[in-house]
């Protein structure tokens, strides 16, 4: 299980959820591990088996979401790169935080949905996110434009 998100970065304005990566062996074998979040009050509320076999748990009480994985996923893997980065680049950190602010006034102020304050911060994502793959080899500088498409 990774602390991921907002949250589990100090510093900035977060919303009050607390996002958990939590890998699994198999995320198609539910019966592995469902029962025992459910036992907990976790709510099952996204399955995605096209989307790395993704599975999205639901808490009221604190506002938790384990998003749940297999081994060695990309999304677990851009999660944690991301929150090491914003916690080792405090311009980055900045830029996100005000970004999320601002997307969330908006969001506040003119009404809108999750997705709307996703779109909102994607300028700031994509480049930090460019940024970061470089940093790790896993981007050429060259790239950096077309990031993500």
């Amino acid at each position: 299980m990774e602390h991921v998100g907002s949250t589990s970065v100090p510093g900035p304005a977060a919303k009050p959820v607390i996002d958990v990566d939590l890998t699994v062996a198999d995320p198609t074998d539910e019966t592995a591990y469902v029962p025992a979040l459910e036992a907990h009050g976790f709510v099952l509320t996204v399955r995605e088996p096209v989307w790395h076999e993704h599975r999205m748990f639901r808490l009221a009480v604190p506002e938790v979401d384990p998003h749940v994985f297999g081994p060695d996923r990309p999304e677990t893997i851009r999660h944690r790169l991301f929150r090491d980065r914003l916690i080792a680049h405090p311009e980055d950190l900045a830029r996100y935080r005000d970004a999320e602010l601002a997307a969330a006034a908006e969001v506040t102020e003119r009404g809108g949905v999750v997705m709307d304050d996703n779109a909102r911060k994607e300028p700031v994502l994509r480049d930090i996110y460019a940024r970061m793959f470089a940093a790790h080899g896993l981007l050429r500088a060259s790239d950096r434009s077309s990031y993500p498409e």
